[in-house]
């Protein structure tokens, strides 16, 4: 009888320690799953940020204000402009 004690003992000790160990595994993949969705957050509000960015700099009054100043560019007269037709 004591053999049969000591066997399941023994299994029940083997048994706890799987569990703690499936406990704790899942423990740390749940903290890094937390990390991963934080991580995931913050991506999300940068890329909105550079979409904001992206939409100024391509603004068209922006554009036309560099070609007048930097290139001296300028919206020619009405009389000057001619329309081909396709």
């Amino acid at each position: 009888m004591t053999k049969l004690n000591l066997i399941l003992f023994l299994v029940l000790i083997v048994t706890a320690l799987g569990v703690i160990t499936a406990q704790h595994k899942a423990r740390k993949l749940y903290i890094e799953l937390q990390q991963q969705q934080d991580a995931s957050k913050l991506y999300e509000i940068e890329w909105g940020q550079l979409q904001l960015e992206q939409s100024t700099w391509a603004m068209h009054s922006r554009i036309e204000q560099i070609a007048e100043k930097r290139l001296n560019m300028q919206v020619p007269e009405t009389n000057r402009i001619q329309v081909v037709a396709p």
